[in-house]
């Protein structure tokens, strides 16, 4: 049973619950002056004692106090000074998009579930409850673990190193609870799975401030149209806690078929109101990036993110007038971009449309700015597509190198489970495809029904081979629209196939293997293999392995489909085969 939390201005009082309720719904921004020197002595008569479980510190007797005992769905937020008493429920109240970098703690019990979670350091106080200040990170994010059974993590910038560590190395554990100390737990490093974010994808995504817990991610697969969520990995402006980012819940998603778009909230420009920002002076402008890339590759690597996935730099919008803040932007950004590409990244910016894209943009051919890999348009114009407009031209970052996040702050419920989400539409990672255009991967572990109305990969894929192949459905959106509907028709009445606009088995089956056709056997290989494998796996309504290779496993598919549509069943693949997989057989 948690213990309630406790404080103390002048003797000590229960927080009531009156009082807890009221914090959890505060403006999405808080800016305050940043305490140092002559400040942080100043405060020291301003400060209030807070106790949770026998561990005590003083903080700024403003900060405001949330119990999540007693409210397990409010957010842990950064973007305003807080201590946050217990552990974060699973579905958390958070807006989708919050820009951090307010001086936050989080006390909570000390679990190996507690400790697993995110990639900050980890240190160990001693006894008194107090942490070795020579043991914290400068600014960012850092977990101590507190002997008496507490978890402290300590969120904070640079401009509040000297209050925060004042907070933690003055800190004290009642001897009631050193009494009862638990066995000390370690963190367990486990070499996580490589992953690669966000791979090849077409199609429609989502973030959100806090990575959702596992149940909500399933029930999300499951029930909504999205395949790929932006997950915040780090920075020191990053907006909320992440109780569930893990290397194993990273693995997890990827394998169930989600792509990951990971984000790293670092400085932000100087000419905003955001509360870390990067300096003005170019070559430290230019230090913070490199500084805030390194960290960002320190932190995808501890989640299994492995390279050459793309990490984006979340840039939030910023007055563009200005020269100075222009030049001091775009130094950090060309920092961040070589210190990725330095360790085999590649560089990602989320911007607005009209303030950090339409910079780069600008600024697209110039020899004294690293371009980025990959850019991240905010431009809420309802359109799911990846058109920048004016503020980014389709000759730039066209190959496949574009995210367009399209609605902001929207509510959505599947499965029933509710998210605050902003909604993307992502055209990322190598052409995957059979010709030359197609934008998407093609090699799917099933080919569904599709119809008027659909979404997803698998329509940009049809609509990608029906344009290989002569039928016109406009552009490859992912959208089963009226212009592909057509296509689908046409392309089955030539195959003689049921006169609707249905793709079904046999209409995939005649599509994926339309084209050349090439004697297989054993041991061959390359891209006709794979449109052998698309084409059994459709036509099987079972999952071939598409590697390109044609070993024994497609070998049994291949008699498997001989024998059903009485064709000699010698595992070769030769022009009667063909034949009958370009009847949709």
């Amino acid at each position: 049973m948690l213990t309630k939390p406790r404080l103390a201005a002048s003797g000590w009082r229960r927080i009531s619950a009156i009082t807890a309720a009221a914090l959890v719904f505060l403006p999405a921004v808080y800016v305050v002056a940043a305490p140092s020197g002559m400040a942080v002595r100043a405060l020291a008569s301003r400060m209030r004692v807070i106790e949770y479980r026998g561990y005590q510190v003083r903080v700024p007797s403003h900060w405001r106090i949330v119990d999540l005992a007693s409210h397990p769905h409010a957010c842990v937020r950064f973007d305003r000074p807080a201590v946050y008493l217990g552990a974060a429920g699973d579905q958390n109240n958070c807006p989708a998009h919050l820009i951090g970098g307010s001086p936050a703690l989080q006390i909570e019990p000390l679990s190996s579930r507690s400790v697993r979670a995110g990639t900050r350091p980890l240190v160990t106080a001693m006894p008194s409850g107090a942490a070795p200040g020579n043991r914290l990170p400068s600014h960012g994010s850092a977990s101590i673990i507190v002997p008496a059974g507490v978890l402290v993590t300590a969120q904070y910038g640079a401009r509040d190193a000297a209050l925060l560590r004042r907070i933690v190395t003055e800190a004290q554990v009642s001897v009631e609870a050193t009494a009862k100390s638990p066995a000390p737990i370690k963190r367990s490093w486990v070499t996580p799975s490589a992953v690669t974010a966000p791979g090849s994808y077409l199609g429609r995504g989502f973030d959100t401030c806090t990575a959702p817990s596992q149940s909500t991610m399933d029930a999300w697969l499951s029930s909504s149209p999205y395949r790929a969520v932006g997950v915040y990995i780090g920075g020191v402006n990053r907006g909320c806690g992440q109780p569930h980012l893990t290397a194993s819940w990273v693995s997890r998603q990827v394998k169930s078929g989600w792509h990951l778009i990971p984000t790293y909230v670092g400085l932000q420009a100087p000419c905003s109101r955001f509360y870390n920002r990067v300096s003005r002076d170019v070559p430290t402008a230019r230090a913070q990036g490199n500084a805030d890339g390194k960290d960002a590759v320190t932190q995808a690597k501890a989640l299994g993110i492995a390279a050459p996935s793309t990490l984006f730099a979340d840039m939030e919008g910023y007055d563009n007038t200005k020269s100075s803040c222009v030049r001091a932007v775009l130094t950090y950004l060309s920092g961040w971009a070589h210190s990725l590409h330095t360790n085999g990244y590649r560089a990602g910016v989320y911007s607005g449309a009209a303030s950090g894209m339409s910079d780069l943009s600008a600024h697209y051919n110039s020899t004294r700015y690293i371009r980025p890999d990959d850019i991240w348009v905010a431009w809420w114009n309802s359109a799911a597509n990846v058109d920048g407009g004016t503020y980014v031209p389709d000759t730039q970052w066209g190959s496949h190198q574009r995210i367009h996040q399209y609605a902001g702050n929207v509510s959505e419920t599947y499965a029933g489970y509710r998210m605050s989400i902003d909604r993307d539409y992502l055209d990322m990672g190598a052409v995957g495809a059979v010709g030359k255009g197609c934008p998407t991967n093609l090699n799917f572990a099933d080919y569904p029904v599709l119809q008027s109305g659909d979404i997803g990969p698998p329509v940009a894929a049809a609509q990608c081979l029906l344009s290989k192949r002569g039928f016109n459905p406009g552009s490859a959106t992912g959208t089963f629209n009226p212009r592909t509907a057509a296509a689908v028709g046409d392309f089955k009445v030539s195959k003689k196939l049921n006169n609707d606009s249905v793709l079904g088995r046999r209409a995939w089956t005649a599509l994926l293997s339309a084209g050349r056709s090439p004697h297989l056997k054993l041991q061959s290989s390359g891209p006709g293999v794979r449109k052998l494998q698309r084409s059994l796996t459709a036509s099987l309504q079972r999952s071939v392995t598409i590697s390109g290779t044609f070993d024994r496993s497609t070998r049994r598919a291949v008699v498997q489909y001989q024998k059903a549509n009485g064709l000699t069943a010698d595992g070769t693949v030769g022009s009667s085969t063909w034949k009958a997989l370009h009847a949709g057989r």
